[in-house]
């Protein structure tokens, strides 16, 4: 067994395919399927079941993954803390981000950083609020940037960056000319939202609540997956929704959405620079760290 059958191994898994894990590593099929048939005799059991066009893991291959994954980020970090000790910034950083700072904040900062250290590798790993604590405390991924505070003995956060959410509308519908809604009339509108574990749902939900608001008073016409999701429903009429004003910018200035405010209620949420509460963070974790909390002025402004 070594480290590169096992990085092999566990993009098999996420990708559920070994194409497209060759794909992804730059390799070929037969090269990919000769690795995993040796980490398979070398374990001695059968690792990965092949279902229809899918590739999922065994009992087996499930604990091995769970292992596979500390080892990589493991050797991983042992790497950019020698490369850091020599005074070269290097390495490999596994960064997680919840939906709006992943997929609106986050890849443009990474891209900053690397423009500064050029010899770093940068994994961004997209999930919801929930999912991305879990990622953090099982050791999956090293530090994040989600949108809500999380509740577990296990991580730690710092306040980050501000964000603005606004009541989201067609640009078709009769509240479009209006500059704000009341809850009340809120209330009696089909209304979109994220699924359970999305930051951008629980700060609704608490936002809502420090107005006297159930959110379950909300007439909910949809629960959708992500961002995009709930952003293309409004847009098609589904039904009205609260989003970040970043994730909504292009159908705002193309004007297909228009922003709204909600009286009586803050929309203001924060997010938060999270990581595990009793593991050393590598020296290049720390160092991106303290890049995003020199990037946090601009951004809060």
């Amino acid at each position: 067994m070594d480290f590169w059958q096992l990085t092999i191994f566990i993009r098999v898994v996420e990708h559920k395919s070994f194409s497209k894990a060759a794909a992804a590593i730059h390799l070929s099929q037969p090269t990919v399927s000769s690795h995993i048939k040796d980490l398979e005799e070398h374990c001695g059991v059968k690792l990965l079941d092949r279902l229809g066009k899918e590739v999922r893991p065994t009992k087996a291959g499930e604990l091995l993954l769970a292992y596979a994954k500390r080892l990589v980020a493991l050797r991983e970090e042992t790497e950019t803390a020698l490369s850091q000790f020599k005074g070269i910034t290097r390495g490999t950083l596994t960064l997680g981000g919840s939906t709006i700072p992943g997929g609106y904040i986050l890849p443009s900062l990474v891209g900053d950083f690397l423009k500064e250290h050029p010899k770093v590798r940068i994994s961004l790993i997209i999930k919801d609020t929930q999912e991305m604590a879990l990622a953090i405390a099982s050791g999956e991924v090293e530090l994040a940037v989600i949108g809500a505070s999380v509740a577990h003995s296990e991580i730690a956060q710092n306040p980050l960056f501000a964000d603005e959410m606004r009541l989201v509308v067609p640009a078709s519908h009769p509240w479009a000319k209006q500059k704000s809604i009341s809850i009340e009339m809120l209330k009696n509108e089909p209304f979109v939202t994220r699924e359970e574990g999305s930051g951008t749902l629980k700060s609704i939900s608490e936002s809502l609540a420090q107005a006297g608001c159930d959110l379950n008073q909300l007439h909910i016409s949809a629960r959708m997956g992500n961002t995009v999701s709930v952003c293309e429903a409004v847009r098609c009429g589904v039904g009205v929704s609260i989003l970040s004003a970043r994730a909504v910018e292009r159908e705002l200035r193309q004007k297909e959405l228009v922003a709204l405010r909600l009286d009586g209620v803050n929309l203001t949420r924060t997010f938060f620079l999270t990581h595990h509460k009793k593991r050393s963070l590598s020296p290049l974790a720390l160092a991106f760290s303290q890049f995003l909390t020199q990037s946090a002025g601009p951004l809060m402004s």
